[in-house]
């Protein structure tokens, strides 16, 4: 019987010596196979049409076409090709500016090989690989509601008072088993109630739904860092 595929990974950044360490870590592992590097955006965006890589790890800042419009490109045009971005800072505005284009996640330039390895395959399954409460102290420091909107109604975009409390819950940084918790209601209904979430929120992962709700002005961030309901 032969092996199952590996996660085709496709790596672009502008240093050689990342490409190549990228690599490295990726290629003995029989469940990826590194098919191509890009040295810039427009590479990047061209090399993964050709080569249709399942996983694309993004540097979000390349000269010539950067990480976020690259990333924006890939998802209009390969939506099954999933992003990473990555990011020399773990606070850093492109990296939710790529996050809005369509990327799945990020990890800084530092991350240790396991840490590579299993974010892309969390990618790859189509979940957000960013950890909940870094991805809201991410979000919280650079997304900010526009000073004229309301406070969104219980009912926006149709969600349920339930499903408002889930998403409140989501933006301030729990995971599932957090959310189950502090509801008292199973992981698979809390797992229910995000899918239809995002569903009717018209976004694809957590990611969105968080920056959703900041942009919104569901959720706050107070003065100094951290959010706020």
């Amino acid at each position: 019987m032969s092996a199952a595929p590996g996660i085709r990974v496709m790596i672009a950044d502008d240093q050689p010596l990342v490409r190549r360490g990228l690599s490295l870590i990726l290629s003995p592992d029989p469940s990826f196979e590194v098919v191509g590097e890009a040295e810039n955006g427009e590479q990047a965006v061209a090399l993964a049409q050709r080569l249709r890589p399942d996983v694309v790890v993004m540097d979000i800042r390349m000269p010539v076409l950067d990480g976020v419009d690259a990333t924006r490109e890939l998802a209009r045009t390969l939506p099954g090709c999933r992003v990473l971005a990555l990011s020399t800072f773990d606070m850093d505005e492109y990296v939710v500016a790529a996050l809005r284009a369509g990327a799945h996640g990020f990890l800084p330039k530092d991350v240790s090989p396991e840490d590579l390895g299993a974010a892309i395959r969390t990618v790859h399954a189509g979940e957000a690989a960013v950890a909940p409460r870094l991805l809201t102290r991410l979000i919280s420091t650079y997304v900010r509601a526009p000073l004229s909107a309301p406070q969104p109604p219980a009912d926006v975009c149709g969600l349920t008072p339930r499903e408002v409390e889930v998403w409140r819950l989501m933006a301030g940084g729990l995971d599932n088993v957090g959310i189950s918790r502090a509801l008292d209601i199973s992981a698979s209904t809390v797992k229910n109630y995000i899918t239809s979430i995002f569903g009717k929120l018209d976004v694809r992962d957590r990611a969105q739904a968080v920056i959703a709700a900041y942009e919104s002005g569901l959720v706050t961030a107070r003065a100094g860092g951290g959010d706020q309901a």
